[in-house]
């Protein structure tokens, strides 16, 4: 059975994007390959959250998580930090990754322009992490996003490097997974991208009514249709979310009366808005049971933990046998 990986940094709540593009996804293939799921809490660190603030996060987005599907007797649901055998791999794949290749990534070149007070080498060294992540567990298929792409090449550039070097075929050429479909790239409410909490543009998964209706109601329009002209982008971004969350009639309805030049924006976002919340509502309603039950929360990430060090133990026993440690 193929291996599958996912994981989400623990920096705070899963969007509607998270869910509409890939989430859902893993709650219908999790019974068809062997998935591992993760919580990055580990890649967090680069932003040095606050300590009072880091476990409540881990704790959030593994209770969403499971409010969104993810069953942990199915798949493997774990906390990164809670697995040392990712960190022992990614020291060692530090070793064949080279600051070159590492300085021309976009994200890093991103990063150091946003941040210049913040240029830690965990930034440098992002991708090696995630490539550890995405090895340790000699993962064949990984969902990646457009911004994903360069650092699951290098995954496969180590992958490649490593068993050479040690002339092995302890990793695989991990590849990346769309579902068998076309990818949904959500965007956010203000008018162009996509969705992404570092961009303040979405709706998350377990977000109250009253936030939700104030975030649509306030998000990015124009002037009104123009005869002859395409819609414009962020009425076009409308569009799209109310595709995904409302009824085909109600999306038609809309749809006509912008063709008919007589579409009211606001009604568009009061309908958009209860949409969504119809949508969210009953995530949101497991989410607010599961994330009060400690007892099960800990049952879930020792399982996990559990789960994930034995298939780790696993690929490091071979990663270390071919580099040539031995024990006395």
């Amino acid at each position: 059975m193929e291996t599958v990986l996912s994981g989400i940094r623990s920096t705070g709540n899963l969007h509607i994007g998270n869910y509409l593009g890939a989430l859902r996804n893993f709650v219908r293939m999790q019974h068809d390959y062997r998935c591992f799921f993760f919580i990055a809490d580990l890649h967090s660190l680069t932003t040095h959250p606050h300590p009072d603030d880091f476990h409540g996060n881990v704790r959030r987005i593994l209770a969403q998580y499971l409010a969104a599907g993810i069953d942990p007797e199915a798949s493997t649901l774990y906390v990164q930090s809670d697995v040392p055998e990712i960190t022992e791999l990614y020291l060692l794949l530090n070793m064949i990754a080279y600051t070159g290749e590492l300085e021309r990534t976009t994200t890093f070149k991103d990063k150091i322009r946003l941040q210049p007070g913040n240029i830690n080498a965990g930034l440098l060294t992002y991708p090696v992490l995630m490539a550890a992540d995405i090895l340790i567990h000699r993962s064949h298929k990984v969902p990646v996003g457009k911004d994903q792409e360069q650092h699951l090449e290098l995954t496969r550039v180590f992958a490649r490097r490593f068993n050479n070097l040690y002339q092995c075929e302890v990793f695989p050429e991990p590849v990346a997974f769309n579902f068998g479909e076309e990818l949904i790239k959500v965007p956010g409410l203000d008018g162009s991208g996509k969705m992404g909490k570092s961009e303040g543009n979405g709706i998350y998964l377990v977000e109250d009514p009253k936030s939700i209706r104030k975030k649509v109601m306030s998000a990015v329009t124009d002037s009104g249709p123009v005869p002859g002209q395409p819609m414009s982008e962020p009425i076009s971004n409308l569009f799209t979310i109310l595709s995904l969350v409302a009824a085909p009639e109600t999306v038609r309805f809309f749809e006509e009366q912008y063709a008919a030049g007589t579409i009211r924006y606001g009604d568009l976002k009061k309908q958009l808005s209860e949409d969504i919340i119809g949508f969210l509502t009953p995530i949101r309603e497991r989410y607010l049971s599961i994330e009060s039950d400690s007892d099960y929360l800990r049952k879930v990430a020792a399982l996990g933990k559990d789960k994930a060090r034995e298939s780790a133990r696993a690929t490091l026993d071979l990663v270390r046998s071919a580099v040539g440690f031995k024990s006395f």
